[in-house]
């Protein structure tokens, strides 16, 4: 696309969107052209803007959702059967349940394929020219660009699979029985191969741009006060906003939106200096989950980078720590319920949100292992005592032996990642990698050193009670060494 065509389109979108009654938008911000920083069109201020100021009014008339599209009123015996409601069904982020997903996620990918496909009929025509047609969420990754990201849990959190049965069995028959109503007189049919691609397509920019749109009826979330809450459990209706997600966001950002009853409004938090960015905010993001939900990654979002640990690598470990015979560790295992045992634990560091101005204050750091892991390892060794009392004979011991366990299994979940960190720095502060190299090695890059840190948090602890047992009796690994 060229430049002009680039400029173009916007100027199109910014008098198409001005001409909705109720619609505004401020003298002193602009829509910029950001592709030299990787970040498609943005919203930049031209002059200084003080703080508590509408950038811009978005009417609700504008927004794409089904009470303002025409599809539900054409084909409204779809809507309102059960063909497409599976409210027993949680959906993942994605929207993607091999059982199929919540009604609304469906609801929305239809009719954006059906606006879509009235081209110049479709009133959001100039919205969808600007919508992005190519995306670097990780649902369009190759599975060699996947393999940069190397041991990161994020990667079997994707759900292509899951969203392709979805869109061939809940998407594409509703298109394939009603294509007289999806396809203007005279227009091509599109094939599967194409239809496919299209509601990919459309999935991915819900995915990135959709959100509820019943705030104001919800009770109200203080971690979420004056955000748009991305639905993703199906439980609320959701909606395209044209403007809004012409916004860029950030783990520090300046801008936030109200909600009205008529219309959605755009504030500033504090002042924008002019030639600044507005910026919205997606939430306490890690690195991996923004670049799959929405394909990209920042220096401000790795503060609340995680990382997931298995059970089996914590509980092999745990067995080969207490090196008791196979027949009490077999009953100890037994005896736990399988229904109230977690399969993985998430290591995440004590980030902090976000002022009320949009700004980050402190470092991030790591403070604490999780409760439930520690409390899952200790219903393991409660049994274990049960069996045998001289394996774990007091207090002291049991938490030993747990710090001993997650310091082995978090290096151990470490090791998983193929190259260290200093590498990985090294890559990223070259400019041999291409951009999807670059995110992905920013995303794993930010894990390991989330896990070093936990690393060494851990193993402090454990310097601590080991010196408390020395002072009182013969430290565990001691005592296993000399049996």
């Amino acid at each position: 696309m060229s430049d002009q065509t680039f400029d173009s389109r916007s100027a199109s979108f910014l008098g198409w969107f001005k001409a909705w009654p109720g619609a505004t938008f401020h003298p002193d911000i602009k829509i910029e052209d950001l592709r030299d920083k990787g970040a498609g069109r943005g919203i930049v201020a031209t002059a200084d803007i003080p703080e508590d100021t509408v950038l811009f009014t978005i009417p609700r008339a504008a927004i794409i959702n089904t009470e303002t599209s025409d599809l539900p009123k054409r084909i409204p015996q779809v809507f309102e059967t059960t063909g497409l409601e599976d409210t027993d069904n949680e959906a993942d982020e994605d929207g993607s349940e091999t059982s199929g997903p919540p009604d609304n996620w469906v609801s929305l990918i239809l009719i954006m394929i059906y606006e879509y496909l009235q081209g110049d009929k479709s009133r959001w025509k100039p919205y969808f020219d600007v919508l992005p047609s190519q995306f670097e969420t990780l649902m369009w990754w190759s599975e060699q660009e996947l393999g940069g990201l190397q041991a990161s849990s994020i990667v079997a959190k994707i759900g292509k699979d899951e969203a392709d049965g979805m869109f061939r069995s809940r998407v594409l028959p509703v298109i394939e029985a009603h294509a007289d109503v999806f396809y203007p007189e005279g227009s091509e049919r599109l094939g599967e191969d194409q239809l496919m691609n299209l509601a990919h397509r459309m999935g991915s920019t819900i995915m990135a741009y959709a959100f509820d749109l019943e705030n104001d009826d919800e009770e109200a979330d203080p971690e979420n006060d004056d955000e748009w809450v991305e639905d993703k459990e199906g439980t609320l209706m959701m909606g395209m906003v044209p403007m809004a997600d012409i916004l860029n966001a950030d783990a520090e950002f300046n801008a936030h939106v109200n909600h009205g009853e008529e219309s959605l409004s755009v504030t500033t938090l504090r002042p924008i200096p002019a030639g600044t960015e507005v910026l919205n905010y997606y939430g306490p993001l890690g690195n991996g989950e923004l670049l799959r939900r929405y394909g990209y990654v920042t220096s401000h979002h790795a503060r609340y980078d995680v990382v997931e640990i298995a059970w089996d690598l914590i509980l092999s470990v745990l067995k080969d720590t207490l090196k008791v015979d196979e027949a009490v560790w077999g009953k100890a295992v037994n005896e736990l319920d399988p229904e109230e045992i977690e399969d993985a634990f998430v290591i995440e560091r004590d980030a902090g949100e976000p002022d009320s101005t949009g700004e980050l204050h402190g470092e991030a750091t790591f403070k604490e292992i999780p409760t439930d892991l520690i409390e899952q390892i200790h219903t393991i060794l409660k049994a274990v005592r049960k069996i045998t009392p001289a394996a774990i004979p007091d207090k002291a011991v049991r938490d030993e032996i747990t710090l001993l366990t997650i310091h082995r299994a978090l290096e151990l979940r470490l090791a998983q990642y193929p190259t260290s960190q200093a590498f990985d720095y090294d890559l990223l502060n070259n400019n041999k990698l291409s951009s999807r190299q670059k995110m992905a090695v920013a995303v794993r890059w930010g894990e390991k050193v989330l896990l070093q840190e936990a690393i060494n948090f851990v193993q402090e602890k454990l310097l601590k009670v080991k010196s408390k047992a020395g002072e009182e009796s013969e430290p565990y690994a001691k005592r296993q060494r000399t049996k």
